[in-house]
């Protein structure tokens, strides 16, 4: 839904439009955030409506090099988009149900499978949450609680309820959440190796696209970043690891492991291409064609009883398939 809180008039008409700003984009500069929701308008339009004040950051006015923080409302004034952006908005996304780990009248869970979005946005026309309103048409509200990366499949929570958003979205913000990922990676793991505390930067290659990398702790746009790793099974050449994030940076496993000398296999933007391009080719085995990072494990307390909770989606086909034909270290003696 690019966050969008309230509007004021349909899709086509400018209007007013008010954005909240999530955890995966605390930080940005406001111009850069704005880039990112205004597909279609001008750079020098985007700087024009800052500078004139008609952008606001709850109900203040920000300079362009202002960071947004998780929570922020921004005000867009009406602004004109390309017909072909505008086109693109018009059209609904196809409604779809996905495989259900937990539903309720508070929250559901689904087990996003990879390759989907989570929201439209950034080049993509829909995602799981607006199939999931066409798909849904009389509930009342579907939000995302969280995110997970196109690439990543695994646990995803929504929440049908206002107050439930509310509370959930505290806990990942306060860390009061467990998450831990399945991932691959290249290479064999040091046991020794079990926590990365490295800041991550983000930052925005010349077309748009979001990129992080690790940078120092005086770096004053780094954001502190943990993660905790363990060896699940040794394979010939990589390393199945289970992943526990106690901070949820845009990309951070990613980023985290390639940094270690351990990328992900067949992650695309941080990875090994040469290993990728690999393991594509099956030869006597099945052959890896997606990224092996998935969300395998999330506690939370539910928003209604306050009873921890505790999921778990179990490797999809295709990733447990590979694990179960790929050839695996001999122990030693």
């Amino acid at each position: 839904m690019n966050h969008i809180i309230g509007v004021k008039s349909a899709a086509a008409t400018p209007a007013v439009k008010w954005l909240l700003v999530d955890e995966e984009s605390a930080g940005q500069r406001l111009d850069n955030f704005l880039m990112r929701h205004l597909k279609g308008v001008p750079k020098t339009h985007v700087y024009r409506i800052i500078r004139s004040g008609e952008v606001r950051i709850n109900k203040g006015r920000a300079a362009a090099d202002t960071r947004v923080q998780n929570g922020d409302e921004v005000r867009l004034p009406p602004v004109r988009v390309s017909d072909k952006v505008a086109e693109k908005a018009e059209r609904p996304a196809p409604g779809r149900e996905f495989p259900l780990l937990l539903e309720d009248d508070s929250l559901m869970a689904i087990d996003k499978p990879a390759g989907v979005a989570v929201h439209g946005g950034s080049g993509v026309s829909f995602g799981v949450i607006e199939q999931l309103r066409q798909a849904r048409p009389e509930a009342k509200l579907l939000e995302l609680v969280h995110r997970l990366d196109r690439d990543t499949s695994g646990i995803l929570l929504v929440a049908k309820k206002r107050s439930a958003l509310k509370h959930l979205q505290e806990q990942f913000r306060e860390r009061e959440t467990g998450k831990t990922y399945l991932a691959l990676v290249k290479g064999d793991w040091p046991d020794k190796l079990k926590v990365i505390d490295q800041p991550l930067h983000k930052f925005l290659l010349p077309d748009g696209e979001r990129r992080v990398r690790v940078t120092t702790p005086e770096d004053p746009d780094g954001m502190r970043s943990i993660t905790l790793v363990k060896v699940a099974q040794r394979l010939q050449g990589a390393t199945l690891l289970e992943v526990t994030i106690k901070t949820g940076r845009t990309h951070q496993i990613r980023v985290h492991l390639a940094s270690q000398g351990h990328p992900i296999a067949g992650d695309d933007k941080y990875g090994d291409f040469e290993w990728n391009r690999q393991l594509l080719k099956p030869g006597a085995r099945v052959g890896l064609k997606r990224m092996f990072l998935h969300a395998w494990r999330l506690q939370f307390s539910h928003p209604v009883t306050d009873e921890r909770v505790a999921l778990q989606a179990e490797l999809p086909p295709e990733l447990k398939a590979y694990i179960d034909h790929a050839p695996h270290q001999t122990p030693p003696v």
